[in-house]
């Protein structure tokens, strides 16, 4: 009898002891949540172009709060969230004005960039308004110029965050594919173009992934997560030509947003 009495009280007490750790291990989790000062920086992918609700006070940034960055702050309530992405930047236009929320203190740093340097939206509109034999040669210039010019831009850009956020988790998130090649489109843009346009954000992206862990930073790959989901598929997460705001063509749905890019940094961070 007392054996058993004592083997309960044993077990009693290993139990009390399990869940005492478990939830100082799950208020530890949700205090270091809550104690990240995260920064958003980047492109019109960044600041949720195509996803709606912009915030006024942004103007022609475009900042969303369907965008990946303003998603990630609402679930996870960090100490801080500094949503700097702006449409239309390119690398220079990051290191000159969107630094500045960046300090020794800043925890999480989330970025994409590297598309508008790249031309892409010309590339776009190449395509589709013009020949398919100029909309390869506009494709082809657009990887030379990922392959000589972009590596050192992102590697600029790169360094002067480090720079002014040394302790900081870095995730560099990547682009889609935009088309599903031998899908459902019946009209516009030949397979052939299709397909072009697909290994050029392949190339942007396997570029940016090198630089990237180059600097010691991490690379979310978002093109697996928009998998059955680009243009063409039936169940696009992209928007197409959207002649009634052009703006948003060829950029991620509010649903893309949240089923591709967030679930992309979630990993990474």
């Amino acid at each position: 009898m007392k054996m058993s009495r004592l083997a309960a009280l044993s077990s009693s007490l290993l139990l009390g002891a399990v869940l005492a750790l478990t939830g100082a291990a799950t208020a530890s989790a949700a205090t270091s949540v809550q104690a990240v000062d995260y920064v958003a920086l980047g492109d019109s992918y960044s600041s949720g172009v195509g996803s709606g609700s912009y915030d006024s006070a942004s103007g022609d940034c475009k900042r969303s709060a369907k965008a990946y960055p303003a998603l990630w702050a609402a679930a996870n309530s960090p100490a801080s969230f500094s949503f700097a992405a702006c449409s239309g930047a390119r690398t220079g236009d990051v290191k000159a004005n969107q630094l500045g929320p960046l300090s020794s203190s800043t925890d999480l740093v989330s970025i994409s960039i590297g598309g508008n340097d790249a031309g892409f939206a010309d590339v776009m509109t190449t395509c589709v308004l013009q020949s398919e034999a100029t909309c390869l040669n506009r494709i082809a210039t657009a990887r030379s110029y990922v392959e000589s010019t972009l590596p050192g831009n992102l590697d600029s850009v790169y360094t002067a965050i480090h720079a002014k956020a040394p302790s900081a988790r870095v995730v560099v998130l990547g682009y889609p594919h935009f088309y599903k090649v031998g899908g459902s489109c019946a009209v516009g843009l030949s397979d052939k173009v299709r397909t072009a346009i697909n290994g050029a954000a392949e190339f942007l992206n396997t570029t940016t992934a090198k630089r990237a862990a180059d600097h010691g930073f991490s690379f979310a790959d978002v093109a697996g997560k928009f998998t059955g989901h680009e243009i063409c598929s039936g169940s696009a997460w992209l928007h197409s030509v959207n002649w009634l705001n052009i703006g948003e063509s060829y950029h991620p749905t509010a649903a893309g947003q949240s089923g591709g890019y967030l679930p992309a940094l979630n990993s990474a961070a």
